[in-house]
Order: structure tokens, then sequence, then C-alpha cells
């Protein structure tokens, strides 16, 4: 489980300029691509996002001035390496609707968490097939996207029992060789009622009955 100290908490009004800094689209899939592989050089990232190395160089610059990034150890003392400062950027969802700026960031976020889901499916599947990952991950391997009926009280109850379950399981697996890095994404959305004859819900994939969406 992620600790206080590999957080990084935004606040609306503090950190007006940072947020404004991670509003951009590349910026954040960069943050995203050194927390989740490790640190790299601006031309590996660029390999990697289909960029020129000048772009990526310039945004990881971006990035340092708001204490998102730093630079690593070189491998061979000549390299520029980077590597993300923290784990995790959270946030008080009800503090970023102060500005609209807080709130234009939370929405980049979430669509780059659901951009970064999809690459990962693709990414899961390829592994598989590959036989980089054994067979015992087909099994427990899943999305669900369940549409329960919940109170404010109980959605914010689930939050806490999964973060509190997720920090037991990665302290349990700490030291296992089989542990491996997973993509965890959950979402917890309210809808509101819509009304019966109102335009077909694009959310719901065609001939899937949402009360069976699993």
């Amino acid at each position: 489980m992620v600790s206080d100290e590999q957080k990084r908490v935004l606040d609306p009004e503090q950190d007006a300029a940072a947020l404004k800094a991670l509003t951009h689209p590349l910026r954040i899939r960069l943050l995203g691509m050194l927390r989740q592989d490790g640190p790299a050089t601006a031309s590996e990232l660029a390999a990697r996002t289909r960029e020129s190395s000048a772009s990526t160089s310039y945004h990881l610059r971006v990035l340092a001035k708001y204490a998102f990034v730093a630079e690593a150890q070189p491998r061979d003392g000549r390299e520029r390496r980077w590597q993300a400062v923290h784990a995790v950027t959270s946030w008080s969802s009800k503090a970023m609707e102060a500005t609209s700026g807080s709130r234009a960031y939370v929405s980049l976020s979430r669509k780059a968490q659901i951009q970064h889901l999809e690459a990962s499916l693709v990414r899961h599947e390829a592994d598989i097939a590959d036989g980089q990952l054994g067979q015992e991950w087909v099994e427990p391997s899943g999305i669900s996207d369940l549409i329960p009926r919940l109170t404010p009280e109980s959605l914010t109850e689930l939050w806490e029992v999964l973060d509190r379950k997720l920090e037991e399981l990665t302290t349990r697996d700490a030291e296992d060789p089989r542990a491996a890095q997973v993509v965890l994404l959950v979402a917890g959305l309210p809808l509101a009622p819509r009304d019966p004859g109102a335009e077909p819900d694009a959310s719901v994939p065609a001939g899937t009955k949402a009360e069976d969406a699993s």
C-alpha cells in the first residue's frame, strides 16, 4: 500500500500552478510511465510515446519544476534519467470543486485513467499470449462494471474497506517472488436517474443489460 510519504496531495489553492502544469495529457502520461515502469530518459519516453525527444525533455522539465519528477541516478554517467518523486497524486474531490482549473484537472486525470486502463488491457492480453505471464494469472484477472445502488455513506465506506484490504494484501505479498504489478482501477461514479424517453445511453454496451453487467 502507498504510504503518506509516497503521496503527493494537491490543494487547489496552494498548488494552482502545479495543477495547471499537470493539465496536459502528455505530462500526465509521462508521469504515469515513470511511476509504473521506473526511471527513464527523455529519449526512451519519446520512443514509447512517439513524441520527439525535445518535446518529452521539455515536459519533464516542467514536471520537475513542480516536484512531480526528479533526476534519477544515471547508468553510465552521461545520460539524464528521470524518476517520479511520488507513487500517487491524490486530492480531496470536494476541495477540487473550488475552481474551474482544479475541476478541469480532475476531469482530464480521470480520462487519462480510462486510457491507462485500455492500454493496460492490451498489454495484459499480449503478456498472457506471449507467455510472459503464467496461466495462474488468467483466472483472477478481469474487469467488472457492476452498478450497485448505494448511499453516499456506503460508497465512502466501500472506499475505506478497499483501502484497508489493499494495504493488508500488499503488505502480505511484499516479499513474495510470485507477486506482479497489477493495474487496479476502481471507480465510484454516482449517476442521476434518466428519463425513460431520453436518448440511448452510450455508456451501456449494445446488447448488454445494465443489471447483468459484470
